[in-house]
């Protein structure tokens, strides 16, 4: 996918209302009770409006502190000449009780433009209709020359809602850098148009390869509700948490659900809950994912390593009633720069339910290379499908389509209600896609499709294919793994639990991951140590080191 922004920012006027003449840094105060012919600099002489406050040239260590419980016409923007420092941050927050709002004319509330050392917080930022279609709830935008990263970036407890993205952080124009040093944390960005929280960079050159952003850390985001434009039909529309242009990031117990309802039927691209883009080194951890959907007939998924992205890593994440797959390993551009990615310890739980053309796991792309897909628990129920849309299709628990190389599957469960376990385009040889180790259970008819071929037992499909063997010895299995979520019902109530297994027996054993030549990480799924003798799935026994005394 390719991701285009509209900035939706404007610049209010130059009028710079008096700032003391000498000292500093300074707290400044706006109160709806407040006067603009006041000082501005204690609760009790606050100014009254934001257009006035919003003519101060702020300088390192000011802050600028908003009644907390009121509401504010207008909007705040910080210029290049108003750069504050990882230590003396230009600081935009409430004071008193409560959050204040910046609802904003048709406009975004608080823009950063050109310079960095900026903290936002405790603020809730209200778009009107016309912000829906050009207003963002916060926009940090960098368009100076050369490739310097503008650093120290903090925005914590704020909600933004009604703009075309909610918050997004951008290189523009022919800027090559955008920010350094990004912490995002307790926010909530919902019912906007586009997106919910956006990261963007110049187009993507594999020859140079080179990101806008570095070292973010996003954390406990809640993007929902983010509809999508159904006019937008030349790209995708609606994802939850984008990042683009991304380099050293960390996307960490955020949750995406219901985004892109209302996206363009007629688009190429989708939306996505969490996806990445033009990145690398990049982390997807602990994150949860879940009715996400599409306008169209492309994603809609859970998930997602998409164009470009090199030395990243989806684990412990959770997936489930997606209209596309659970996750997905995509390269659409023949650069060679999709590869060295991790999918690894995760669960995928009834997606694809509106595009049974994906599955829970889906991995293909031109010139992708070297992915490990490994101790994933992926359970794919379609049998209830009853739309005219999937009536007669089963989605996979794997899907594996051409282009790639390199690609190592061993250790995961795929549990079925008598749909296909796999489906791959091609009759892979080991040499370029190898499983090893896999539990393939299906409670109905057992069916695996390989190129042109369908099987209907395991040992057939292994001997044929030359799959599922190691030195010569037969590995995976199609046991009952004893998930009770092969029959619970999906509901955000029922938690991962029921994709743990419940045998009496043993459990699946998973190949040892130094046979394989694999660092499979210290933890599964629900934080355990990683024990010495595996089994199959994203949940490990718990050790006594796990256990609390």
């Amino acid at each position: 996918m390719v991701l285009l922004l509209l900035t939706g920012c404007d610049v209010p006027g130059v009028y710079r209302p008096a700032r003391p003449a000498t000292g500093g840094p300074y707290t400044f105060y706006v109160s709806p009770d407040g006067d603009d012919e006041n000082d501005g600099l204690s609760p009790e002489k606050p100014w009254r409006t934001l257009d006035h406050a919003n003519g101060v040239r702020y300088q390192p260590g000011d802050r600028l502190r908003l009644k907390g419980g009121e509401r504010f016409r207008g909007s705040v923007t910080l210029g290049q000449d108003e750069a504050g420092s990882s230590t003396e941050p230009v600081v935009i927050e409430s004071y008193g009780t409560g959050r204040a709002t910046i609802a904003p004319r048709g406009t975004s509330a608080i823009t950063v433009r050109n310079t960095g050392g900026v903290e936002i917080r405790n603020v809730s930022l209200v778009g009107d209709r016309q912000g829906l279609r050009e207003g963002v709830g916060i926009a940090f935008r960098n368009s100076l020359p050369g490739d310097r990263r503008l650093d120290h970036v903090r925005i914590t407890n704020v909600e933004a809602r009604g703009f075309q993205n909610g918050i997004s952080i951008g290189a523009e124009k022919d800027a090559v850098a955008g920010y350094s040093d990004v912490r995002i944390s307790d926010v909530s960005v919902h019912h906007n148009l586009e997106g919910g929280l956006v990261f963007y960079g110049p187009e993507f050159d594999a020859d140079r390869p080179a990101y806008a952003h570095s070292g973010l850390r996003i954390e406990r985001v809640k993007a929902y509700s983010n509809t999508g434009d159904p006019k937008s039909d030349e790209r995708n529309t609606g994802s939850g948490i984008t990042l683009g242009s991304v380099r050293d990031a960390k996307v960490m117990r955020s949750v995406a659900h219901d985004n892109g309802t209302r996206s363009a039927a007629d688009a190429d691209e989708g939306p996505e809950g969490i996806w990445a883009y033009d990145s690398t080194r990049v982390v997807l951890e602990n994150n949860r994912s879940y009715r996400n959907r599409t306008g169209s007939r492309v994603d809609g998924g859970g998930f997602g390593l998409d164009n470009n992205v090199s030395s990243s890593v989806m684990q412990y994440n959770l997936a489930y009633d997606n209209d596309g797959p659970g996750f997905l390993i995509y390269s659409g551009q023949a650069t060679g720069a999709h590869k060295n990615n991790i999918v690894r310890f995760n669960m995928s739980w009834d997606d694809a339910r509106k595009l049974p053309e994906y599955g829970g796991i889906v991995a293909y792309g031109s010139r992708l290379t070297n992915l490990d897909i490994y101790h994933n628990t992926v359970v794919m129920r379609s049998e209830d499908l009853a739309s005219s849309e999937v009536a007669g299709k089963r989605p996979p628990a794997l899907r594996l389509r051409d282009g790639m190389r390199g690609v190592r599957v061993h250790n995961n469960i795929f549990a079925t209600d008598g749909g296909p376990l796999i489906e791959a385009q091609s009759s892979y040889k080991p040499s370029t896609l190898r499983l090893q180790g896999n539990v393939y259970y299906s409670t109905g008819p057992w069916s695996l499709e390989w190129g042109t071929r369908r099987f209907k037992a395991l040992d057939l499909w292994r001997t044929t294919s030359r799959q599922e063997t190691l030195d010569g010895e037969p590995t995976g299995s199609s046991d009952d793994p004893c998930l009770l979520g092969l029959a619970a019902p999906t509901t955000d109530g029922a938690g991962p639990m029921n994709l743990v297994p419940d045998c009496q027996d043993e459990v699946p054993v998973g190949l040892d991951p130094e046979e394989l030549g694999v660092d499979v990480g210290p933890l599964d799924y629900f934080g355990n140590r990683v024990p010495q003798s595996l089994t199959a799935g994203a949940a490990q026994k718990r050790t006594a080191d796990d256990v609390a005394p």
